[in-house]
C-alpha cells in the first residue's frame, strides 16, 4: 500500500504536470503532422463544431497518465503493469483514427476485441460476483468468463466514444463516475486503486479545463477508447475490492454508456441503418435539437452536456443509499432503462415535428 504522504505528493505532481502538459499539447498539437489532428469535418453528423479544432485531448492524457505511471514507479517500485498495457494500447488504436489514418469500424472494432480478449486472458482479469446466480454459474466457465468481460469493455468503450459529441459531456460523465467510484474505495481503505482512479480524475479535469465551456481542443477516439477502457477496468476491479456491494449498482452508473450502445445498434437496425455507421438520432444529439429549436437557448452546445450530466446524476444518486441491496438496485437499474426510452421517445417525436 503506498504511503498516505508519498501519494499526496505525487498526485500534487501530477496535477501540475498534467495542466501543463494540456497546456502545450493545446498549443502546439496543430504542427503535428501538418494538422492530421485538426477536426476540420463540419459535415459528419456528430459534429457540433464550428472551427477546426485538434483531436489531441487523447494525446495530452496519454502523456500525463505515463508520467503517473513512471513516478508512481519510482516512488513505489511498482509497476501498474495492466493498467499501463491497457492505457498503452487504446490510446495507440484511437490516435491512428485521430492522424486520419481511417480503418473501417468494423475493423477498428476487431483490432480492439483482439487486443481485450488478450488483455482478458494474459493478465486473467475476471469478475468475481454478480447479483445473477444464473449469471455466477456461467461466469466459472473460462469462456463465458472472458467474452462476458470483452463484452462489457466493448459496450463501455463505444458507449464513451459515441456519446463524445458535445464540450464536456463525455469528460464529466466520467469525472462523476470516477468520483463515486473514488468514494467507495477510499470508504473500503482500496487506497491503490483509490490512487490510481485520482490520477485518472486529475487528468480528466486538467483537459476539461481546455474543453469546457468552450472547446479548444477534443479527447478524440483516442481520449474516449483510453477512459472508455479505463473505466470499465476502475468498475471491474471496484467491483471484486467490494463484494458486499450490488453489482447492479455499478450496472446504474454505466446505465447512459451502456445502453445507448445497446438501444443505438437496433434503433439502426429497426431502421435499416448500418449499425456502425453515426447519424444524427442518438440522446445527446435530440436534447440538443430539443434547446436549441424549443427554448432557443444561446451556447446549446455546453448546456446540453450540463443538462444531460445534471438528469443523469439526480437519476443514479439515490441508488447510493441502497448500493448494497441487490434487489433494490436491480429493480433501480431496468427502472432507469425504461425511463430512457420514455425520454428518448419523446424527443425523437418532437424532432420528427420540426
Amino acid at each position: 500500500m503506498p504511503n498516505s504522504s508519498a501519494s499526496l505528493s505525487l498526485l500534487s505532481v501530477i496535477s501540475l504536470l498534467s495542466f501543463f502538459v494540456v497546456l502545450l499539447t493545446n498549443k502546439f498539437s496543430y504542427k503535428i503532422k501538418n494538422g492530421a489532428l485538426l477536426d476540420e469535418d463540419f459535415e459528419k453528423p456528430q459534429a457540433f463544431h464550428q472551427y477546426p479544432t485538434a483531436r489531441s485531448g487523447g494525446l495530452a492524457s496519454f502523456i500525463s497518465l505515463g508520467l503517473f505511471f513512471t513516478l508512481y514507479y519510482f516512488l513505489f517500485e511498482k509497476v501498474l503493469i495492466d493498467y499501463l498495457v491497457l492505457t498503452i494500447a487504446m490510446f495507440f488504436l484511437g490516435f491512428l483514427e485521430d492522424l486520419k489514418f481511417s480503418l473501417r469500424a468494423i475493423y477498428r472494432l476487431l483490432i480492439m476485441s483482439i487486443f481485450l480478449y488478450l488483455f482478458i486472458f494474459f493478465f486473467s482479469i475476471s469478475i468475481i460476483s454478480l447479483d445473477l446466480n444464473l449469471l455466477n454459474l456461467w461466469m466459472k466457465n473460462w469462456y463465458f468468463s472472458s467474452f462476458f468481460i470483452l463484452i462489457c469493455f466493448l459496450f463501455i468503450i463505444n458507449g464513451a466514444n459515441l456519446v463524445d459529441g458535445f464540450n464536456g459531456l463525455l469528460t464529466i460523465h466520467m469525472l462523476i463516475i470516477n468520483f463515486i467510484l473514488l468514494y467507495i474505495n477510499l470508504n473500503n481503505e482500496n487506497q491503490d486503486l483509490a490512487m490510481i482512479i485520482t490520477a485518472q480524475i486529475v487528468v480528466l479535469i486538467s483537459f476539461l479545463l481546455f474543453n469546457f465551456p468552450r472547446a479548444t481542443m477534443f479527447l478524440g477516439d483516442s481520449g474516449s477508447y483510453l477512459f472508455g477502457s479505463l473505466l470499465a477496468f476502475n468498475i471491474i476491479n471496484t467491483n471484486n475490492l467490494n463484494p458486499q456491494i450490488s453489482s447492479f449498482f455499478f450496472c446504474i452508473l454505466l446505465f447512459y454508456l451502456f445502453f445507448e450502445v445497446f438501444f443505438s445498434f437496433f434503433r439502426k437496425l429497426y431502421l435499416k441503418k448500418s449499425p456502425l455507421k453515426p447519424d444524427r438520432l442518438h440522446l445527446h444529439m435530440l436534447t440538443y435539437g430539443f434547446l436549441s429549436n424549443s427554448l432557443h437557448f444561446k451556447d446549446t452546445n455546453y448546456i446540453n452536456s450540463l443538462l444531460i450530466n445534471v438528469i443523469y446524476t439526480s437519476l443514479i444518486i439515490p441508488a447510493v443509499f441502497f448500493i448494497d441491496n441487490g434487489l433494490i438496485c436491480k429493480y433501480w437499474f431496468f427502472s432507469l432503462l425504461i425511463l430512457y426510452i420514455i425520454f428518448y421517445s419523446l424527443l425523437y417525436s418532437f424532432a420528427k415535428k420540426q
